[in-house]
């Protein structure tokens, strides 16, 4: 801690004023505008500490082209220049000072007087760990001391997310998965979450939960995808030691936790980032890319050092003060290219005549770098919806540096085949055979998530066609068929127990459907699903890797028909995955295995316990040496209606 000349002293503080105090060192500042300060969040924002026995708070802020900077709040009536900031003299744009008898829980902003065009502005500080509950828009004084207790997950965490380990993760909106409607259909805490949704989830068998942005947000409706406090957890929910309390609950349940993080664009709320100090000083200066048309959004300028800073050091932050197990970070699409979703002479090319935003590129690599090097055991992750190289690669070999991708080709293909009648999607067979030509390509997620089932497009169980049966058939099928295919696993809130409705987020799931057979059938399907994903290392371990994949059935596009093995890395056991995507029940359907012996079945999605007609195989059935599909021995087997079926071969038999 640097501690430098006060220009007011200590005894007339209480008076008011500012005591010119820092915490931030040469270096400091050096790797700041060098956009390599990633725990810049220690010295910017507002910490409470104490000065020559003073308690209070100190302010830091960046903001290189205000004429005067002042902290308004509570304590002084909100008025501006009551307790004006200092401008460090080294050119750094930072702001700063001490106030005696501010403390945690004091509210603020700072107004900011621009030296350009006479703009002045009350703006929330970037940097603030706690915000008022929206809509207001005041940041708080906050300190986020919690005395943490996963140690066991903590030091267990790198072998659960491996790229070899079972990752099956439930996404969350933490405002509509349960509320309350004994007190008005209010949403519950965070600490009413933490009672049930890690023994929810541990029940399931999910490994990880993914939750959508808890980073403050001003409107409800953008679901946390439009942040003004980057570095706040939502105080909708409650405090920042309250969400340290939920994700700890989960760990404790053995259930990991990734958060959506957005660093690709900002909203323009004026209490936010935008237009900060007068100029354009977080977002682009560039008006061919500041703006965001699809969000109607600004875009962060990655070229700028000071930003990267601010990103680099918000990702980590999540990772240190909360524990994250991960980001998800959310549309990486919009970042990587200068012309997304703009029309010709709406963007520039890069230097060399690209589309590609080099900025970018760069920052994410650097971000990637800076994440793994400090939390080596935790995964980043990728919402990336173009065929972009080696989104999951290290960079060292010229990749992004990702861990995982969100594999969104594998669901928009797959959802559009299982909305078509059954009759007609011989037509559309080669829409299940594609993805095993990239399948390899990325370390994919494949992912139902929450973007398939809003603005019309249904719940999972309603886009099936048939009637009822068929719908809880085809869905079944569909998550079977997932759980069968190459790549870890996600599926959003309400999918695994057949919700009709579409999601709303001013709503809770329909719980009350669990009181009918079919919904419970369903559940019950993704619980064993889960629970044989992480059991059987032949659907895990080679997840990324074409040698745990081997076709079997391809051709039988008239009776769409598909089947495939599985292999594992460290056994020798085999799982043969059997789809039939038609009502009609396929009897005695022969097809080839490598190997001899007896073949058990392990799970099948037409059992009765799951709402199937009960058409399952014996328990054990017997391969014969009659060649068929290139090999010499095969299986004579039921597939069932708008089923799948799982049959294991034991590698010591």
């Amino acid at each position: 801690m640097l501690i430098v000349k006060s220009r007011i002293k200590t005894k007339d503080a209480a008076k008011g004023g500012v005591i010119e105090y820092s915490l931030l060192s040469d270096y400091d500042v050096y790797l700041f505008k060098q956009g390599r300060h990633y725990r810049i969040y220690e010295k910017l924002g507002s910490h409470p500490t104490q000065v020559d026995g003073v308690e209070g708070t100190y302010f830091g802020v960046w903001a290189p082209n205000a004429d005067n900077v002042s902290v308004i709040g509570d304590f002084n009536g909100w008025q501006p220049g009551s307790h004006t900031l200092i401008a460090r003299s080294d050119e750094s744009g930072i702001w700063e000072g001490f106030i005696p008898q501010v403390t945690n829980g004091s509210l603020y902003k700072y107004h900011i007087a621009s030296r350009y065009n006479g703009y002045q502005v009350d703006k929330a500080d970037p940097f603030a760990f706690r915000m008022e509950t929206p809509p207001k828009t005041a940041s708080v004084v906050w300190q986020l001391d919690f005395r943490w207790s996963d140690d066991d997950w903590m030091k267990a965490r790198r072998n659960r997310q491996l790229l070899k380990s079972p990752i099956s993760i439930y996404e969350v909106h933490l405002g509509s998965w349960r509320r309350n409607p004994e007190e008005g259909n209010r949403w519950l805490s965070y600490r009413e979450t933490a009672k049930h949704l890690g023994e929810y989830l541990g029940n399931l068998g999910f490994t990880h939960s993914e939750f959508m942005p808890v980073m403050e947000h001003p409107f409800y409706g953008s679901w946390g995808y439009q942040i003004t406090g980057y570095f706040a957890a939502t105080s909708r929910y409650g405090s920042p030691q309250d969400l340290m309390f939920l994700i700890e609950a989960m760990h404790k349940k053995g259930i990991g936790v990734f958060l959506d993080w957005v660093p690709s664009h900002f909203p323009t709320d004026e209490h936010g980032l935008v237009y900060f100090d007068g100029t354009y000083l977080f977002e682009y200066g560039d008006p061919r890319k500041r703006h965001n048309p699809d969000w109607n959004s600004y875009v962060f300028d990655y070229g700028r050092h000071e930003v990267k800073s601010f990103l680099i050091s918000n990702a980590l932050f999540w990772l240190d003060k909360y524990h994250a197990d991960g980001l998800r970070m959310d549309g990486v699409a919009s970042m990587l290219y200068l012309d997304y979703s703009r029309k010709s002479g709406q963007w520039a090319p890069n230097q060399f005549g690209g589309r590609e935003n080099l900025e970018a590129v760069e920052f994410i690599r650097s971000l990637n770098e800076a994440v793994y090097k400090a939390y080596p055991d935790v995964q980043m992750i990728a919402e990336e919806s173009t065929a972009w190289p080696m989104v999951s690669r290290p960079t060292f070999v010229g990749g992004l540096g990702f861990g995982m991708k969100w594999n969104m080709g594998w669901m928009h293909d797959t959802l559009y085949y299982f909305t078509r009648e059954p009759v007609h999607r011989k037509y559309h067979h080669g829409q299940l055979l594609f993805s095993l030509l990239y399948a390899f390509t990325e370390n994919f997620i494949l992912s139902l998530s929450h973007d398939e089932t809003v603005y019309g497009k249904g719940s999972l169980l309603s886009k099936m066609p048939g009637d009822d049966w068929q719908k809880f058939a085809n869905l079944r099928l569909l998550l079977g068929y997932m759980y069968g295919h190459p790549g870890k696993k996600l599926l959003f809130m309400g999918g695994e127990f057949g919700q009709w409705a579409e999601w709303n987020h001013d709503k809770s799931l329909d719980w009350h459907l669990l009181e009918y057979t079919p919904h419970q059938a369903v559940q019950r399907w993704v619980r064993d699903l889960n629970h044989l994903y992480a059991k059987e290392p032949a659907l895990h371990e080679l997840d990324f890797d074409p040698k745990g994949f081997e076709w079997i059935v391809t051709e039988d596009w008239e009776g769409s028909v598909i089947s495939f093995l599985r292999r594992g890395d460290t056994t020798d056991d085999i799982l043969l995955v059997a789809c039939n995507f038609t009502p009609v029940s396929r009897v005695n359907y022969r097809m080839g295995v490598p190997r001899e012996g007896v073949w058990t079945e392990v799970l099948n999605s037409d059992a009765e316990k799951y709402g199937g007609s009960g058409q399952v195989n014996p328990k054990q059935v017997k391969a014969e040496k009659i060649p068929s599909h290139g090999r010499f021995c095969s299986l004579s087997i039921t597939i069932p209606p708008l089923g799948v079926t799982f049959l294991k071969s034991k590698g010591d038999q």
